[in-house]
């Protein structure tokens, strides 16, 4: 059957009804001929209102999140400093521990009754002697002025070298009003003091709590895991900490050197208070990317006060050693306590500069070590099992 149908829109259209087929059933065949313009369009989906309010408090969410971190980013800083030396200390405090009979408290207390010590004793080995010459310089202000006035001694020579007093009457009226402005920076140095002080104590007592409750945390956190996935967390968090003692322990090695090497070169060249110049280069060495170059600025200043030749053949000696401290010491030395290839070393300490200055200094080796720890822990629990989807052909092995 087939015919002919008229559509209100003057076209034709043609329909076939059945026809035949082999084994006597019959067949649909339809061939009906329809305009484009008579194609339904497909129907757009309107989002529903409650995705959008979701999107919307999500951003919103994440927005309050970022100043928040920003407004506590000071905060964060003190924490992150304390939780890296709360890690550093840890295997120190569980040696403490077995030897106390199993107490944690008095294992952690006597840790940092120690480490206080020795902060207030390195802090005083260099006070008390500046404060023993800050006295004689006080006591000498006088007769080191009359030496300037009267163009008598060593002072005298050299202001009159420099034509100083000359110099003084011409710009008297403008040191007055300097002197005048000198409240201000005062009050910003006293202030910026206060703070490094509430740092460093925020530091410790945070550093002290982590170490503490550090092991019961942990156990509370591995609870909630199976017990294979708990042997692996210990597994890897012992590896990572470890890695950060290295860290640790390299940092010091390489202060120890530098130390040592101020006080040979001061002592042959007759510098007084070698000791202790050499005592604050090694601490100041601890310091990532500032602290050399301050140790440095310190021993060569009192090696130009003794003599010439004794400031210019230490400024050669610094000179020499950063160069060979920097792409030599420190890509060997933490080679060999982190675990890091040299190479991989000196890139992340660049990047650790480049993204957060001093701070990114200071954590970048220990970071770039649990990064490795963590991605071969990846790799080894993933070597040997079947991809979990098939790649070309048959599901392949990881090799």
């Amino acid at each position: 059957m087939s015919g002919v149908l008229q559509r209100r829109d003057g076209r034709v259209a043609r329909r076939r009804g059945f026809r035949g087929v082999a084994g006597g059933t019959p067949e649909a065949v339809s061939d009906t001929v329809i305009s484009p313009e008579s194609r339904e369009m497909p129907r757009r989906e309107s989002v529903p209102v409650r995705t959008i309010a979701t999107v919307i408090a999500m951003v919103l969410a994440t927005v309050l999140v970022l100043l928040l971190l920003r407004a506590m980013s000071k905060i964060l800083v003190w924490v992150v400093i304390a939780a890296f030396f709360a890690v550093a200390l840890h295997p120190v405090a569980n040696r403490i521990q077995r030897r106390v009979g199993g107490r944690r408290w008095l294992a952690t207390l006597l840790l940092f009754l120690v480490a206080v010590v020795l902060l207030v004793g390195i802090t005083a080995a260099f006070i008390t002697p500046l404060v023993r010459q800050a006295g004689v310089l006080i006591d000498r202000a006088p007769a080191y002025l009359d030496q300037v006035r009267s163009g008598k001694g060593a002072l005298g020579e050299l202001a009159q070298r420099v034509n100083l007093n000359d110099v003084l009457a011409r710009n008297s009226s403008k040191l007055k009003a300097n002197a005048s402005t000198l409240g201000a920076p005062a009050l910003g140095v006293l202030r910026g003091a206060a703070t490094s002080a509430a740092a460093i104590i925020t530091i410790v007592v945070l550093a002290y709590l982590m170490v503490l409750e550090g092991p019961q945390v942990v156990a509370g956190s591995l609870g909630l895991l199976s017990e294979q996935r708990q042997r692996r967390v210990r597994k890897v968090s012992a590896d990572c900490a470890r890695t950060v003692t290295g860290y640790l322990s390299g940092n010091l090695l390489i202060s120890v050197i530098c130390g040592a090497l101020t006080y040979l070169t001061l002592l042959l060249l007759g510098v007084p208070y070698a000791g202790l110049i050499s005592l604050f280069v090694a601490v100041a060495d601890l310091i990532p990317l500032v602290g050399a170059t301050l140790g440095a600025v310190v021993a060569v200043i009192a090696a130009f006060v003794h003599d010439t030749t004794a400031g210019i053949v230490v400024v050669v000696v610094f000179i020499v050693y950063q160069q060979l401290e920097n792409h030599l010491l420190q890509p060997v030395i933490f080679a060999r306590t982190v675990q890091l290839n040299p190479l991989a070393v000196l890139l992340a300490i660049l990047a650790g500069v480049e993204l957060a200055g001093i701070l990114g200094a200071l954590l970048a080796i220990p970071v770039a070590g649990v990064i490795q720890v963590i991605v071969r822990d990846l790799y080894d629990n993933r070597k040997g099992q079947l991809t979990p989807a098939p790649t070309v052909g048959p599901a392949e092995q990881l090799v």
